[in-house]
């Protein structure tokens, strides 16, 4: 065997393993953004000031189809949240604030959004903006959860869609996850 074929062989075995590597690499990827994490950016002003137009963020994909008082969640908002999400396409990035059996309502006499009777504490909302302008009492339908921007002034979310169909109220189901952190730009890298 002549020096040059051993050398073609080691050529292709090396083209062959760098083929097969970025081969599980992209496949790995894959399967981390369906299963694990998947990023969405951020087009609209609706959940200023915790997230900004242009923000990437990462989504908890394994809490998929779950959701807790004050998270900040991405769901489809197909069917009951229009066309165009805030986290792009259908998608939306919005504030957990009731969920399925309880009864949310705007507002108390300090101005404040209630669950159940009790006032919920908001300190992530733009320093002097209001819980709400508008004025409800509802209860939320059972495996539905009640969103908000915490841009009050500049955010559509459930109390603007009411008595749209889907009644502004999405399905815990349709929560893609909860969002985990701010990846971009580096400048606002920051856990959620």
């Amino acid at each position: 065997m002549s020096a040059r074929t051993s050398d073609g062989r080691r050529r292709h075995h090396g083209v062959v393993t760098a083929a097969v590597c970025v081969v599980l690499l992209l496949l790995g990827a894959g399967l981390v953004r369906h299963h694990v994490t998947q990023p969405f950016r951020i087009p609209s002003a609706s959940m200023e000031s915790t997230l900004q137009v242009g923000d990437v963020i990462l989504v908890d994909r394994s809490l998929r189809g779950t959701a807790e008082h004050g998270q900040v969640v991405v769901f489809d908002g197909t069917g009951y949240f229009g066309t165009e999400g805030t986290a792009g396409g259908d998608h939306w990035v919005k504030r957990v604030i009731a969920l399925g059996g309880e009864r949310v309502s705007c507002c108390n006499e300090e101005g404040a959004i209630t669950v159940d009777g009790d006032p919920i504490h908001e300190p992530y909302l733009p320093p002097g903006t209001a819980p709400s302008e508008v004025e409800f009492d509802l209860l939320v339908p059972e495996d539905r959860m009640f969103v908000l921007g915490d841009n009050r002034t500049d955010s559509t979310d459930s109390r603007h869609l009411l008595g749209a169909p889907g009644g502004g109220m999405v399905p815990v189901d349709r929560v893609v996850g909860p969002v985990t952190r701010i990846v971009w730009p580096l400048s606002r890298a920051d856990v959620i």
